[in-house]
């Protein structure tokens, strides 16, 4: 796939089943990631992947939560809750690690961490997988930050979801750049 072909035709794709992506594969996904821009090189990015039976228990781990937030949730919400992780082979929970640093804000890390998820989606693409970066609720709880293990200095930015698309491809809406940029004239 051509390089400027696989950046302007990404798209998220849903739907997604077996096979996961191969171990070589997610090598190379997150080789692309680490080759995000990093000012002050901090590195203020994590992963976790979470595949097989880890998967169900994280399901466990949403319904826990989602019931300490809203303990009359019902049990279809609870299900909802444990079914999540179960919608691709491979999950990656993408981690923003912030440090305290004289010459590179918090703001500037986080986004950091989103161009090394970005990455990460890219790579995805060019190789045929499908993917899908979801957030929600859940990616700020405080029992899921927990569970997962993540430092005070860490936030979840995303839950990309991987695997092989299901159904057709959908195709990417042609947008025009004109209605994005303009001249700033002084």
């Amino acid at each position: 796939m051509e390089a400027y072909d696989a950046l302007v035709n990404r798209v998220s794709h849903a739907r997604l089943g077996e096979p996961a992506p191969s171990a070589e594969q997610l090598d190379r996904l997150f080789r692309v990631a680490l080759r995000a821009p990093d000012h002050g090189q901090l590195r203020p990015w994590r992963f976790l992947t979470v595949e097989g039976e880890a998967r169900g228990q994280l399901g466990e781990l949403f319904a826990r939560a989602t019931r300490a937030a809203q303990p009359e949730a019902t049990p279809e919400a609870l299900a909802k809750a444990r079914a999540m992780p179960m919608r691709a082979p491979t999950l990656v929970v993408a981690i923003a690690r912030l440090h305290e640093h004289p010459k590179v804000p918090e703001i500037e890390q986080l986004l950091a961490a989103g161009c090394a998820a970005y990455g990460l989606l890219q790579a995805a693409f060019v190789e045929g997988l499908g993917a899908i970066w979801r957030t929600g609720a859940l990616a700020s709880d405080p029992l899921v930050q927990q569970g997962l293990g993540l430092s005070a200095n860490e936030r979840i930015i995303g839950f990309i979801y991987l695997g092989t698309p299901t159904g057709e491809r959908r195709q990417p809406t042609p947008l025009d750049p004109a209605a994005f940029v303009s001249a700033w004239r002084g």
